[in-house]
């Protein structure tokens, strides 16, 4: 049989399993039936799910740790070792936000230009960790600044970087759980990182005459060397390779069949009808321009920053869960519950997120419930009543899980374009976080009832701005529907996308007519 018939015999097999098993017309050019096709498909998510996903929790809890080793080195003696002020020291934990800021959106350009990721990501975990272990060499004020100055440079590579390269692997109906998985890792972070910061500084003290916390950032080198190896590359640049040259997979995908590869490409360009890759003539700054013409990139920042204000909390609960009056030890193991709460919550949300394909609820939701916990702490003081609000604040975590999951839905084309907007959006959440961190003032404790206020007040405002964004996708869908044949598409990504599908061009573009953003 000629490839022509093999390929017009599995499209008619194919559209008339479509409703049974949710695959689209035209979604297998693998000389393979539709059977084995779902099999391989399973196998290829799986294989991904069980070496991309823990690699990156593992890199978001060094993160963490590193963070939170900052803070715990206060309690051993970093002030009194260099000899710096409050002041100054408060200086050195928001120093790292400037650089940590301005380098996102290119960082997530590079990303998306460069053939190897895992290099990148890789080395620039490397970089931090480094950094980080430099920190502990120092011995005055300006060495530290520096050191954290060049720390907030290769973090900011790594949580729009994650996100984007789970874009470039998984189809819009399977990212909102996955970036959950690795939102997750953030909650669980929060549940015990300061517990572990501060067991490792404990236990190495001393060690080699050196204060416990001059040994932090080891670990985060070497994971960075692992991740390297552990973490795969660009779909698009694996497939083509695969698919034109056979002989030059990288190699870092050994773990990846041909055929899983060539479906993982073939799942990307299904997903809107075109092809997941930029233009020859579609550079980063064309990709920054892009992002920078479209009013979701600026809405999507906005509501993002107040989001974030309005999760501040999350930086100070043990400080919160010091207000119901016990000791240290015992406030750090009751912060534990409400965030692995939390983490069950985020996933199990994202899930159904994923199932329906529903956006603004899923978030927008949890953030109504952050408000009702928030009102809760502002009218009682019982310990009951207010360790029962902290419960509903973390549960808030679960939608903001998404929130970047939703910026890559909405901006999905081309690749360029949605690198820019996911690193401008991420930037603005540093700047909440950053902001955020001035709302709990020691003044304003044990109650904290002005900090709640102000919680409430912005998230009042992203949930506002997240209706508006809603409202733009739907009326954008109804646009893409009242064009029918008058729909003007990338005529390069809609060819590559036929040619990766195996259907003809006209085919290509009806699949993509039926795009539909995700509200």
């Amino acid at each position: 049989m000629s490839q022509t018939s093999l390929n017009k015999t599995m499209k008619a097999e194919i559209t008339s399993s479509v409703e049974q098993h949710c695959l689209p017309p035209g979604s297998a050019t693998l000389s393979i039936n539709i059977t084995d096709r779902i099999v391989l498909e399973r196998q290829l998510v799986r294989k991904l799910d069980s070496r991309l996903l823990p690699t990156i929790m593992l890199i978001y809890l060094m993160n963490f740790i590193d963070r939170a080793n900052i803070t715990a080195a206060r309690l051993q003696g970093l002030q009194d070792d260099l000899h710096i002020s409050d002041v100054q020291y408060d200086t050195v934990l928001a120093i790292l936000y400037v650089t940590y800021c301005l380098s996102q959106v290119p960082s997530n350009l590079l990303l998306n230009r460069l053939p190897r990721p895992s290099l990148y990501i890789g080395c620039c975990v490397v970089f931090w960790g480094l950094s980080s272990t430099l920190t502990g060499i120092t011995t005055s004020y300006t060495g530290i600044l520096i050191c954290r100055l060049f720390i907030g440079m290769p973090e900011a590579a790594f949580y729009p970087g994650a996100v984007y390269l789970l874009s470039r692997w998984y189809i819009k109906k399977e990212l909102a759980f996955r970036s959950a998985i690795l939102y997750s890792g953030l909650l669980i972070a929060n549940a015990f990182g300061n517990l572990i910061a501060a067991g490792i500084l404990s236990r190495m003290e001393g060690v080699r005459n050196i204060r416990a916390w001059r040994w932090q950032g080891s670990m985060t080198i070497f994971v960075g060397f692992v991740s390297m190896w552990l973490l795969p590359d660009h779909v698009s640049q694996i497939v083509i390779n695969c698919f034109y040259r056979r002989d030059l997979q990288p190699d870092n995908t050994y773990w990846l069949s041909a055929k899983e590869r060539e479906l993982a490409q073939i799942r990307m360009a299904e997903d809107t009808g075109e092809a997941d890759k930029d233009h020859s003539k579609e550079h980063a700054l064309e990709g920054l321009k892009m992002a920078l013409k479209d009013p979701l990139v600026y809405i999507f920042a906005i509501q993002t920053t107040f989001g974030l204000i309005g999760l501040s909390f999350s930086s100070f609960f043990p400080t919160l869960t010091k207000t119901l009056g016990f000791s240290t030890t015992t406030s750090l193991l009751l912060a534990a519950p409400p965030w692995l709460f939390a983490a069950i919550l985020c996933c199990l949300n994202a899930w159904h997120a994923d199932r329906t394909g529903e956006r603004f609820f899923h978030i927008a939701g949890w953030f109504w419930v952050i408000i009702v916990g928030s009102v809760i702490g502002i009218s009682s003081m019982s310990v009951p009543a207010r360790y029962v609000s902290f419960f509903f604040m973390t549960c808030g975590n679960a939608g903001s899980a998404l929130n970047l999951v939703w910026v890559s839905n909405a901006i999905p084309r081309p690749p360029i374009k949605r690198a820019a907007a996911i690193g401008f959006v991420s930037s603005a959440a540093a700047l909440g976080s950053l902001t955020g961190s001035y709302v709990w003032k020691s003044e304003w404790g044990p109650s904290y009832r002005p900090s709640m206020m102000i919680l409430i007040g912005a998230l009042v405002i992203s949930t506002s701005l997240q209706f508006v964004i809603r409202n733009m996708l739907i009326r954008k869908n109804a646009r893409l529907t009242a064009e029918g044949d008058a729909f003007e598409a990338d005529r390069i990504r809609v060819e590559e996308a036929a040619k990766l599908q195996g259907i003809t061009f006209e085919d290509a573009l009806e699949r993509r007519k039926r795009f539909q953003y995700l509200y």
